[in-house]
């Protein structure tokens, strides 16, 4: 099995080193923060100095990072240790930055993917997420197998950036859903029925979405440790606005969305999981004595 490169070993990336683990790959990682790396030790990984190490050691590498701006400057600084390898970058990008530096690698021999993921890192835990794939349909083959290792489906959908903007569309309906599910479940709650007893409802019927099952009792229960963090949604929703004004797309629930993650991220939430957003519309919380501190 061949050794996997990791560099940002957030939650995403921890989650993508365990599935590789346990898949039987060995993995070398890096990051920014020491207790992430001594975790990725403790998973039975390689630490590495720096990010450098990481492809010196690996022919394939994994990226996870907060943005495009980032991921373009780890690889800028390491591009010595690239050519002829394969660079899997999940990182949830500006499009055209990420079309740009994949043309700039494959200059110098560097084969690369826009490799975009919908899920929390609690579902690449459990391999349910899907890749959104940006690159040439070579590119695509040679990461397929490791991609199997956590992901249930894969779309290829383009050259270098279609997977970043697939992956805007997705953040879209899933951030509006997540939203749309706290308003109701507050809205319950207002209106003297069970919030648990509405969810249950909701999750029967016609306006069922899967969030219901990944963040309506996080909701509920006032849970908001992170599988996905509130400020990573909202630095989303800003790319997708970006985009909306160069392509003219109106999105003006989009626009209303970004103003309460906004207030959120003001108000000290930005850390907590991205479900904290029913603290947008019950501020006290769904239920007796839960949700907000």
């Amino acid at each position: 099995m061949p050794r996997v490169g990791i560099i940002g070993l957030g939650l995403v990336g921890s989650a993508l080193a365990e599935r590789f683990l346990a898949a039987g790959h060995e993995v070398c990682g890096y990051d920014l923060s020491p207790a992430r790396c001594e975790l990725l030790a403790r998973l039975g990984g390689i630490a590495a100095a720096d990010g450098a190490e990481v492809a010196r050691q690996c022919e394939c590498l994994v990226l996870s990072l907060p943005t495009s701006q980032i991921a373009s400057q780890v690889l800028v600084e390491i591009c010595s240790e690239l050519p002829g390898k394969l660079v899997i970058d999940t990182t949830t990008g500006e499009p055209e930055a990420m079309a740009r530096l994949g043309a700039w690698l494959a200059e110098r021999g560097v084969t690369y993917l826009d490799a975009t993921i919908a899920g929390s890192s609690a579902q690449v835990r459990r391999g349910e997420v899907v890749v959104m794939l940006g690159g040439t349909e070579a590119a695509a083959s040679l990461a397929s197998d490791l991609i199997a290792t956590f992901a249930r489906q894969c779309f290829h959908l383009g050259p270098v950036g279609s997977g970043a903007r697939m992956k805007l569309v997705v953040n879209l309906v899933l951030g509006l859903n997540r939203a749309v599910l706290a308003e109701g479940l507050s809205f319950a709650k207002a209106s003297g029925v069970d919030p648990a007893k509405a969810l249950e409802v909701l999750a029967a019927g016609p306006a069922f979405s899967r969030v219901m099952e990944t963040k309506g009792r996080k909701m509920l229960v006032g849970d908001f440790e992170p599988e996905a963090r509130l400020t990573q949604h909202h630095k989303d929703v800003k790319l997708i606005l970006e985009a909306a004004q160069k392509s003219g797309a109106k999105l003006p629930l989009t626009q209303l969305h970004e103003l309460l993650l906004s207030a959120l991220v003001a108000a000290g939430c930005g850390e907590l999981d991205n479900s904290v957003i029913v603290r947008a519309f019950a501020p006290q919380g769904l239920t007796p004595g839960q949700g907000a501190a």
